[in-house]
Parts: C-alpha cells; sequence; structure tokens
C-alpha cells in the first residue's frame, strides 16, 4: 500500500541539518518501494552532472488525497526549459500510471518562474486549496480535481 503523508510541519523534505540526509533518503527510498514512484533526477542526456530532480509524492491536502509534484533545480539550470520537460514527463507518466489520483503543485506566490511550469505542464490555479504549507504560504495548481 502506498502511504500518504499529512501536509505538516513535522516532516518537510526540506534539510536544516547534514544528519537529516539520511532519513530523508530513507522516506524516499520507502515511497519507492511501497508506491513504485517517487522523486528522479534530471540531467542532460550526454551528461552525468545532475540538474535537480522532479517527482511526485502521495499527500493529504485539505482531507483529500493527491499527488504532489515536485521539482527543484540548480540555479545553473534555470531558465533553460529542463524544469518544464522534467515536469511535462512526470505529468504524463502521472497521467499513465497513477491516473486516479488528482496531481497538484505547491508553489509560492512570488516564484512566477514556478508558476509558469505549473501551468506549462496543465496544471491551472486552484485557489480554494491555497494555504500554508511547510515553509510558508502555498498557491496550489492543480489537475484532475474531483467536479
Amino acid at each position: 500500500m502506498c502511504a500518504r503523508t499529512q501536509l505538516s510541519p513535522t516532516k518537510p523534505d526540506a534539510l536544516t541539518r547534514p544528519e537529516q540526509a539520511g532519513e530523508l533518503y530513507q522516506r524516499w527510498n520507502d515511497q519507492w518501494q511501497g508506491c513504485g514512484y517517487g522523486y528522479w533526477v534530471v540531467r542532460r542526456h550526454d551528461c552525468a552532472l545532475q540538474l535537480g530532480f522532479c517527482g511526485v509524492k502521495p499527500m493529504e491536502l485539505n482531507g483529500m488525497n493527491v499527488l504532489n509534484l515536485f521539482y527543484r533545480f540548480a540555479t545553473s539550470a534555470w531558465g533553460q526549459g529542463f524544469a518544464s520537460e522534467a515536469v511535462i514527463a512526470v505529468t504524463d507518466w502521472v497521467s499513465r500510471h497513477v491516473a486516479d489520483l488528482p496531481l497538484i503543485a505547491r508553489v509560492r506566490p512570488a516564484n512566477a518562474a514556478s508558476q509558469r511550469v505549473a501551468v506549462r505542464a496543465g496544471l491551472m490555479r486552484a485557489e480554494h486549496l491555497d494555504g500554508p504549507g511547510y515553509d510558508g504560504f502555498d498557491w496550489i495548481y492543480a489537475a484532475k480535481l474531483p467536479g
């Protein structure tokens, strides 16, 4: 069974101390083992250098089971289309393999670039779901919300 995490400040993926990396890796690995999906490393086809990562994790948002679409890239990779390409690939994969769950992206109100990436991937603003996230206020972009 694929476990869902509750949106709460108790288990954020952001690290504040190096020793938290092992625990975070274990949570991510447990998700892969239980769900068959998680976060993928993003890199160029011809280079092993990691540009960032992108993927989904199951969670609960306002009492609804959803997949949280997450993408984070090195600043050196910003503005080159890597995030859009990765997010579109992940949303396509989700639509084929986990089609029963709504897909959301939690984006900071001031992060216009991330908002554009979410829209390019087919997500739309869902203002009624906006609210406090792990480390600040989140705007919610969503696809496949129940009617």
